[in-house]
């Protein structure tokens, strides 16, 4: 279905009726099928990984989690599990969190940003930034 040559785009449901047919053919070699879902696993796993320690900074570090968890339930039914748990958690929270009087809000949000400070201060940025600055002070250096 090429539209360069006047032909329609395939529909996404022709699309998804593809992938399930390639998918297919991966499962009938036994050799092909187990690289695949090696190959799931350790991509779903980096990008939930990434995912995890992108939470308490700003931006989509829950969107990383859910792709993360996203990849691995393509394959595995335990994770399709973890995914729908999660989801309904996070939910369930966001929900409860945006009721919460300003105070529980703000404390949150001082929460995170302590939280982020701290692991800047592990990984070593504010001595890194602070040395291109000119500023050298030791409580500046990570412990680590």
């Amino acid at each position: 279905m090429n539209s360069e040559r006047g032909e329609s785009p395939a529909s996404p449901s022709e699309m998804l009726d593809r992938l399930k047919l390639w998918r297919a053919g991966i499962a009938l070699r036994p050799s092909l099928n187990l690289v695949y879902r090696i190959v799931v696993a350790v991509a779903g796993t980096a990008v939930l990984a990434l995912g995890i320690v992108a939470i308490p900074y700003p931006g989509p570090g829950w969107l990383i989690v859910f792709a993360g968890l996203g990849i691995l339930a393509s394959e595995f039914t335990w994770a399709r599990r973890i995914l729908h748990a999660v989801r309904t958690r996070y939910d369930r929270f966001m929900a409860w969190f945006s009721k919460q009087s300003w105070v529980v809000r703000g404390a949150g949000a001082l929460g995170t940003g302590a939280v982020v400070l701290v692991t800047l201060w592990l990984l070593g940025t504010f001595g890194l930034v602070g040395g291109w600055a000119g500023l050298e002070y030791s409580w500046m250096e990570s412990p680590l």
